[in-house]
């Protein structure tokens, strides 16, 4: 365990202390271990924050990736459709687009299970 986690063990410690240096020692005991939980209990709020924030970021990086291929992929779109139509080859303007639409889909999918 950290160093800031509280054990089991250290609670039954504190406890044997003051039953051996009796009631004149509360204070110093009570206070010192209410620091240790306040401690524990910032380092668990930061590590929560923290993990929180990280999601957040992903999150907000894999909609933004999925917007530039969005934008990439019409780009790319347009001459491969505008070469193909010329030439009158619809069977490869198909197959083109489906592998535009099949790439897009695919990258929507892996956002979605990666959060």
């Amino acid at each position: 365990m950290g160093e800031e986690e509280l054990e089991r063990s250290e609670v039954e410690a504190v406890l044997e202390t003051r039953r051996e240096l009796g009631a004149s020692y509360d204070a110093a005991l009570v206070e010192s271990f209410a620091d240790r939980i306040e401690r524990a209990v910032e380092k668990r709020t930061a590590d929560a924050m923290w993990s929180r924030d990280l999601r957040r970021a992903q999150t907000d990086s894999s909609g933004k990736r999925q917007l530039a291929l969005g934008i990439v992929s019409t780009v790319m779109a347009v001459p491969i459709s505008i070469t193909l139509g010329v030439n009158d080859n619809l069977g490869a303007l198909l197959v083109s687009w489906a592998g535009i639409v099949g790439v897009n889909v695919a990258h929507a999918l892996q956002g979605r299970s990666e959060r």
